[in-house]
């Protein structure tokens, strides 16, 4: 079943170019955001990023299957919501840009939807605004911002012109949500963010776990997890499928439920998936 029919979306209301800085970016340490890009074969990326990866490939971690399902997963979910009139996205750790993002798939289906990219590092946005920066129907939006403050987020003036939040909204969290620690507060980050947007609202995650690890692979689990600690700018925290369950509080997840990604709605072009590294959901705000 389709949403209710939405009316076209209006225009975003104009705004004067984002002025853009030189960006140093640090090529000495690992970044997440371009060990993915190494994971999913990708070309930028650093010798400190190769470096990270091939450590945490070494450890028999299956990172590459797990990037390679959260991104066709993210894929399917675009299209699904898509195919129920969902026509503005909102897209939070965005990522360095690679095929398939979520602008293509929902523009592909509509080229009126509008996506707004968010992160918080300037290495990502300096790719982001490359390749996707835009305006007017089928608009593509980057922002920079911080998920660790919702609320300021929110407030983003980029974001309140590109979106419309009296009309249904999804909101992307995909393989961004194991980079919030505990102590960032995730429940309360997701409470705002859910607050915010009307009924009619999706709300996507896809999230690392360890659930299936036997004892024997936890040791290399755990050196996988280190790597991320001490050698990049950010540390990885995997969550149970009871954990992750509860980020949907206020979104009741659609069929088939919080699953490994490669079963989420699987299509022809679903790659195979051996293992359970990434939990993957869809919840619908009533």
């Amino acid at each position: 079943m389709t949403s209710d029919t939405a009316p076209e979306p209006l225009e975003p209301a104009p705004l004067e170019p984002e002025p853009w800085e030189p960006v140093r970016i640090d090529t000495s340490v690992a970044h997440p955001a371009r060990m993915y890009d190494y994971y999913l074969g990708g070309k930028d990326n650093f010798p400190a990023d190769r470096e990270a990866a091939e450590k945490i490939i070494s450890t028999g971690a299956d990172v590459r299957e797990g990037a390679r399902t959260n991104r066709a997963f993210l894929g399917r979910a675009v299209r699904y919501l898509s195919e129920q009139g969902v026509t503005q996205f909102l897209d939070i750790g965005t990522g360095i840009p690679s095929a398939g993002n979520t602008h293509e798939v929902a523009q592909g289906i509509n080229p009126a939807a509008r996506v707004v990219y968010v992160d918080n590092d300037p290495i990502v946005l300096t790719h982001a605004r490359a390749l996707m920066a835009g305006h007017g129907k089928g608009a593509t939006t980057v922002v920079q911002a911080d998920l660790r403050d919702p609320a300021e987020l929110l407030a983003n003036r980029r974001v309140r012109a590109a979106l419309d939040f009296t009309r249904p909204i999804a909101l992307m969290l995909v393989s961004v949500l194991h980079f919030i620690t505990e102590e960032d507060g995730p429940d309360g980050i997701l409470k705002t963010l859910g607050d915010a947007l009307p009924s009619g609202s999706h709300l996507v995650i896809s999230h690392g776990t360890a659930d299936a690890v036997v004892a024997r692979r936890r040791a290399n689990l755990d050196q996988a997890v280190d790597v991320y600690r001490s050698k990049s700018t950010a540390a990885l925290t995997l969550r149970s499928k009871a954990r992750v369950t509860e980020f949907f509080d206020g979104f009741p997840l659609v069929e088939p439920g919080l699953v490994p990604g490669q079963d989420w709605r699987p299509d022809d072009d679903t790659p195979p998936g051996t293992t359970v590294t990434v939990y993957a959901g869809v919840g619908r705000k009533p």
